[in-house]
């Protein structure tokens, strides 16, 4: 029996100061920041989560006040048969708010960040790492005592990238993804170096975070095709037309990704259609794990492989993981290889990379907890 009532649910704002700016083709981070959810049921059990913030600049203390002064308020006091039941009404009762703000974005960030750490709160309630609750979705039952998944080291800025490649697989990495987007010789050049530097065999994923037109893009794909890249992320808008991405997966000799952009049933269209190989959903970003699992099992059932996408703190990545292990499949993880101590002080004790494989903790739920008196001084909100 999963009910529960809430008793509370907080969120509060990390930023850290980083001496390398995180350079994407539409913008520049230039500190790390983190919404941290705690929730607690009448119990005592707690959860923890974590809400996608990285952009626009102040986005994160915007969807901190969302969680604390909309959601908690339509949460806490009540029972509820299980996360996904909260999921669900509060993605109701928030939606003509959402049409009122013309915000879909931050507030199923808000929900997603919840909805993670409510997952967490039912496995700790349960006593079983949170990857083995959520495998009977898919009908796993031989998980074992041991979990790890397959990583990748993703972040990798422009500037010299192959040192930043050396330094990840000093670090336990085996593949790896490169930022494009920015001038054709930067890109051409980087990713011939990676290639030089990485050899023939290694993965190789790049990301162009939406920067071309459909012309663009094709010309692009073709001529960095050259290199082998594993896939080729948001190489197009994801808005664009489902015809502009059937186009471009006919021409490119690259394999396309996507999906850390979109939202609900749009995620529908995308694991039906052919034009994607790799599908993406961010948990942080909407969805938590009561939208992303109903989207890794259509996308497997599909012939699609699930990915998940993340680049932020310790919680979500944890999130990102177990979910991963939980579905199975040829996928593999995103993780940020950035220097940014909210990825390990927000998941203590954080799990360590050895050749590719990010091993799961077996403690209940996520299996790590936030140092909160570490980051104290980094407190925003």
């Amino acid at each position: 029996m999963t009910t529960f009532k809430i008793a509370s649910i907080e969120a509060q704002v990390f930023r850290v100061p980083i001496s390398n700016p995180v350079r994407t083709s539409f913008g520049t981070m230039r500190d790390r920041p983190a919404v941290v959810v705690r929730a607690e049921d009448a119990e005592g059990n707690v959860g923890w989560g974590e809400t996608w913030c990285n952009f626009p600049t102040v986005g994160a203390e915007h969807r901190a006040r969302l969680i604390n002064e909309n959601c908690a308020d339509i949460l806490c006091g009540r029972d509820w048969q299980s996360p996904r039941a909260a999921f669900a009404g509060l993605t109701n009762q928030l939606h003509v708010l959402t049409i009122q703000t013309a915000e879909p974005g931050p507030i199923a960030q808000a929900i997603a960040g919840i909805d993670i750490a409510l997952w967490d709160m039912t496995a700790k309630r349960a006593g079983v790492p949170l990857y083995h609750y959520l495998a009977s979705e898919f009908g796993q039952s031989d998980l074992g005592e041991t979990a790890s998944v397959p990583c990748y080291a993703s972040g990798i800025n422009p500037d010299e990238p192959e040192k930043t490649a050396l330094r990840a697989g000093e670090e336990g990495y085996t593949a790896f993804k490169l930022k494009v987007g920015f001038e054709d010789e930067l890109d051409h050049r980087n990713l011939k170096t990676m290639r030089e530097t990485l050899g023939e065999d290694v993965k190789i994923m790049t990301d162009a975070n939406q920067r071309w037109d459909i012309a663009k893009a094709i010309q692009m794909t073709s001529e960095l095709g050259d290199y082998s890249p594993y896939w080729i992320e948001e190489p197009i808008a994801a808005d664009r037309p489902a015809a502009e991405w059937r186009e471009l997966q006919k021409a490119s000799p690259i394999d396309l990704a996507a999906g850390e952009n979109l939202r609900g049933s749009e995620f529908t269209e995308v694991c039906e259609d052919s034009y994607l190989t790799y599908i993406q959903p961010d948990i942080a970003k909407w969805g938590g794990f009561s939208g992303c699992l109903p989207v890794a099992r259509k996308a497997q059932e599909e012939g699609k492989i699930y990915c998940p996408h993340y680049l932020g703190g310790g919680i979500g990545l944890l999130a990102s993981a177990h979910l991963l292990a939980a579905v199975g499949g040829p996928g593999i993880l995103e993780i940020d290889c950035n220097p940014n101590s909210l990825r390990e002080q927000l998941a203590q004790p954080f799990p360590t990379v050895e050749d590719g494989l990010f091993e799961l903790p077996q403690n209940p739920g996520l299996g790590i907890a936030p140092d909160l008196d570490g980051l104290a001084t980094h407190r925003t909100l």
